[in-house]
């Protein structure tokens, strides 16, 4: 089998580590062919949160606080049974995962300043309004009583 295309960089120059990531591989589930009992295509990949130095400390503590309803014991996990190569499925979940891991370690966005309409805008604003008030009010008969 070939190396694998990583390393998968989360952001800058932090990457995932090789050594910290447990795989797992099963039979995938579904239709198949004459390879279907036999395969194990689908992957599962672990990666120990808590117990890694690979990420800074401030990073580890975003993606805990971010990755909540996904870990198991500190573990987060990437299933991936989306094609028949094994290969593929490896592939798809590493990249996987250091996209979650990318996300979940982001700073948070800036927080919004609040703007104020400049005067002259909402003063338009209200003139059409009242122009287009009069002309349905122009519209309709009076005189219908």
């Amino acid at each position: 089998m070939d190396v694998m295309s990583g390393p998968y960089v989360i952001r800058d120059s932090v990457v995932l580590p090789e050594a910290e990531l447990t795989w797992r591989f099963s039979r995938s589930s579904g239709p198949g062919g004459q390879h279907v009992n036999t395969t194990d295509s689908q992957v599962e990949l672990r990666f120990d949160l808590v117990r890694t130095d690979a990420l800074p400390e401030a990073w580890k503590q975003r993606a805990l606080k971010h990755l909540t309803g996904r870990l198991a014991n500190g573990v987060v996990s990437v299933r991936v049974s989306e094609y028949r190569s094994q290969w593929r499925n490896r592939e798809t979940a590493a990249v996987r995962l250091a996209a979650l891991l990318a996300e979940a370690t982001a700073p948070p966005p800036k927080p919004r300043r609040p703007t104020r309409i400049p005067r002259g805008i909402n003063e338009h604003r209200l003139r059409e309004k009242k122009k287009r008030s009069e002309a349905k009010k122009r519209r309709s008969g009076r005189d219908w009583t």
